[in-house]
C-alpha cells in the first residue's frame, strides 16, 4: 500500500461516520451518505453491502452532493429515497385507514394486493410496524367503533349495523369479549356488570386494583384512597361496585409487590378500554422491556405514526392500568422525564427500581 492510499485509509478509519458505516447503524440514516470509489456508488450508512476498504470510501452530507460528485445511488439500500422503515410506516399507515373506512374487515390477501406485497411479508412488515396483526388492528377498531355507536344510537340494533356487522347474531357472538358485558349494560355506563376492587398500600402511595370478569379493568395510584374510589366510580357510573373478598386482596398484593420488586413480573388478564390507536400505543408500551425506556416520538414511529407525537402522549395520559401498562418507560426525546397522570415523582421512583432489578 502506497504511502498516500495508507494515509487516505487512516484518515477514513478515524472518522466518526466510519464506525457507524461499519457497524450497519440505522441510527446514522439521514446524518450523511459514503461513496466507494471502486464501486462509483453511495450507500446509506446502514447499507447490507459488503464493508468497503477506507481507503475507497468518501463522506458527504447529503445524496445530492454524492451524485453531483458523480456517484449513482446504490439499488441494495436506495440512498436516493427515504428509508424503508419510513416507507413501511407510510404504508401500514395507509392500510389502517382502508381499514377503518372499511364497511366490512378487508381480507389479508386484499391488503397485500394494495401493498403490492405477499401476505406473508406484509402480515410480518405490518406487526413490525404496528405491534398487532392487521386482522387484530381491526377487531380492535371494530371494537372501539361499535362502543362508539352503542353510546350515540337509539337502540342496540342500529348501533350493532353502523358498525359494519351484517347480522346480530354476529355481533352477539363477539360481544362479551369486545365489550366486557352485554351491549345494554355498556350504554348505561356498565348497570348490571360487576367490577370488584381493592386499595391496598405501597411505597408509592395508595393503589386500586378493579377487575371486570374479563380481567382486571383498572390500576390506579395516588395519595387518597377515597380519590381513587370515585375515580373508579366516574368510570364505570352504573356498575355494580363490589369490595374485593381475600381471593381478590391477593390479586392486589400480588400488583403492590410487582410496584416494590419489578424483577417479579406482572402477568395478568386485562380488560383494556380505549380507542383502536390508544390501544396501539398500549401494545407498543407493554413491548418496552423493563429497565429500559422510550421516547413519545419512537412509540409514535413504531406504531406506524411518526407524526402522532401529541397523540401518543395522550394516549399515556388516558392510560388507566398504572404498572401493566407501563406508560411510565415513555420519556421525553432528551431522556428527561415528563407529564406521568400519577405525578413525576412516582414515574423516577418506578424507573429507578427496574433500573436496579
Amino acid at each position: 500500500m502506497s504511502k498516500q492510499i495508507e494515509t487516505r485509509a487512516n484518515a477514513v478509519s478515524s472518522d466518526p461516520r466510519w464506525a457507524s458505516v461499519v457497524a450497519r447503524d440505522p441510527g446514522a440514516n439521514g446524518k450523511f451518505y459514503y461513496s466507494v470509489k471502486t464501486t462509483g456508488v453511495y450507500c446509506r450508512p446502514s447499507c447490507a453491502s459488503r464493508t468497503p476498504r477506507p481507503e475507497n470510501v468518501c463522506f458527504f452530507m447529503t445524496a445530492a452532493d454524492a451524485e453531483n460528485a458523480g456517484f449513482r445511488p446504490c439499488k441494495r439500500c436506495k440512498p436516493d429515497q427515504r428509508p424503508l422503515g419510513d416507507r413501511h410506516a407510510e404504508l401500514v399507515a395507509n392500510l389502517c385507514r382502508q381499514i377503518e373506512s372499511a364497511e366490512t374487515p378487508p381480507s389479508l390477501e386484499a391488503l397485500a394486493q394494495a401493498a403490492r406485497m405477499s401476505t406473508f411479508h406484509l402480515h410480518r412488515v405490518f406487526k413490525a410496524v404496528t405491534g398487532v396483526t392487521p386482522k387484530a388492528y381491526a377487531a380492535a377498531h371494530r371494537a372501539n367503533k361499535i362502543r362508539e355507536e352503542l353510546t350515540r344510537r337509539g337502540s342496540v340494533t342500529d348501533a350493532i349495523f353502523e358498525a359494519g356487522y351484517n347480522s346480530n347474531s354476529r355481533f352477539y357472538e363477539e360481544s362479551n369479549r369486545l365489550l366486557g358485558m352485554t351491549p345494554k349494560s355498556f350504554r348505561t355506563g356498565g348497570a348490571d356488570a360487576v367490577i370488584r376492587f381493592a386499595v391496598g398500600e405501597c411505597s408509592l402511595g395508595a393503589i386500586l386494583v378493579a377487575a371486570s370478569e374479563r380481567g382486571v379493568c383498572a390500576i390506579l395510584m395516588g395519595d387518597d384512597p377515597d380519590l381513587l374510589a370515585r375515580d373508579l366510580q366516574d368510570r364505570f357510573p352504573k356498575a355494580d361496585l363490589i369490595g374485593g373478598d381475600a381471593e381478590f386482596e391477593r390479586l392486589v398484593a400480588k400488583v403492590v409487590g410487582f410496584v416494590e420488586m419489578p424483577k417479579r413480573g406482572l402477568d395478568l388478564p386485562l380488560d383494556v378500554w380505549g380507542t383502536a390507536f390508544q390501544r396501539r400505543v398500549w401494545q407498543a408500551l407493554r413491548e418496552i422491556p423493563a429497565g429500559s425506556t422510550a421516547s413519545y416520538a419512537e412509540i409514535a414511529r413504531r406504531i406506524g405514526s411518526p407524526k402522532a407525537v401529541r397523540a401518543v402522549a395522550g394516549a399515556c395520559a388516558a392510560n388507566a392500568l398504572a404498572v401493566a401498562i407501563p406508560c411510565h418507560r415513555v420519556v421525553r426525546n432528551d431522556g428527561n422525564l415528563s407529564g406521568y397522570r400519577w405525578g413525576v415523582e412516582r414515574k423516577r421512583a418506578l424507573l429507578e427500581r427496574e433500573a436496579e432489578a
